[in-house]
C-alpha cells in the first residue's frame, strides 16, 4: 500500500518506486492516476519487456503509464500534458529517475496526432488516457490510427465500455478489456 499523493511503478528497474503526484495551484482537480491495478495488468498483456519500444503518452497526468513504460525498458517515451503544473512535475520525475530515454513535452493532445500522423507510422504504444469527462475520446482514436504502427497498440482508459463497433469504425479492434471499478481499460490494435 502507498500514500495518498503517490504511484507506485509497479515493474521493471525503478519496480516498487513511489513517485509524488503533483497537488496544489493549476493541477487539474480530476487527475487520476491509473490505478497500479489496472497498469499491471496492461503490462502483463503487452509482456513485461518493453525492449525498443517507441511510446507516446497522451495526457500523461501523473506519468504512471509512460515511466512504467520506461521502467520496462521502452527505447523511447513521450511524456505529453497540456497543464504546467503537471508538466513541471514530470520534468522534476525523469531527473529524479535520470530517465533518458523519457522526453517531456507541453502541448495539446489531438495537435500532436496530428503531428505524429504526417510522419510513416512507428509508434508501438500509444496510452490515450484523457479526463473522463473530455468530449475528444473519437478524434483522438481516429486521429491515433495513422500514429500507431501495424502490430502495435493503443492502450484506452476511459469512464465505459467502448463497443466494438464503434471502435471499427474508428479504424481499431479490442484485443484486450478489463473493469476495475470506475476503469475501463481496453488495448486496441489497428483493424
Amino acid at each position: 500500500m502507498h500514500a495518498a499523493g503517490q504511484v507506485r511503478i509497479v515493474g521493471g528497474a525503478w519496480r516498487r518506486r513511489l513517485l509524488p503526484v503533483a497537488s496544489g495551484p493549476g493541477v487539474p482537480a480530476g487527475l487520476r492516476p491509473t490505478p497500479d491495478r489496472v497498469r499491471e495488468t496492461l503490462f502483463n498483456w503487452l509482456g513485461q519487456d518493453l525492449g525498443g519500444w517507441h511510446c507516446v503518452d497522451l495526457c500523461a497526468g501523473t506519468g504512471a503509464l509512460g515511466l512504467e513504460a520506461a521502467s520496462r525498458g521502452a527505447a523511447s517515451v513521450l511524456l505529453l500534458e497540456q497543464h504546467a503544473a503537471l508538466v513541471r512535475q514530470l520534468r522534476d520525475l525523469k531527473t529524479l529517475l535520470n530517465a533518458g530515454t523519457v522526453q517531456v513535452r507541453q502541448g495539446d493532445a489531438l495537435a500532436v496526432l496530428r503531428e505524429l500522423a504526417r510522419r510513416p507510422a512507428s509508434i508501438d504504444l500509444l496510452l490515450l488516457d484523457p479526463p473522463f469527462d473530455a468530449d475528444w475520446y473519437a478524434p483522438a482514436l481516429e486521429a491515433a490510427r495513422p500514429v500507431v504502427r501495424d502490430g502495435g497498440y493503443l492502450y484506452l482508459e476511459a469512464g465505459r465500455e467502448w463497443t466494438d463497433e464503434e471502435l471499427a469504425g474508428l479504424g481499431w479492434q479490442r484485443w484486450r478489456y478489463l473493469k476495475a471499478g470506475q476503469v475501463h481499460a481496453h488495448l486496441l490494435q489497428p483493424v
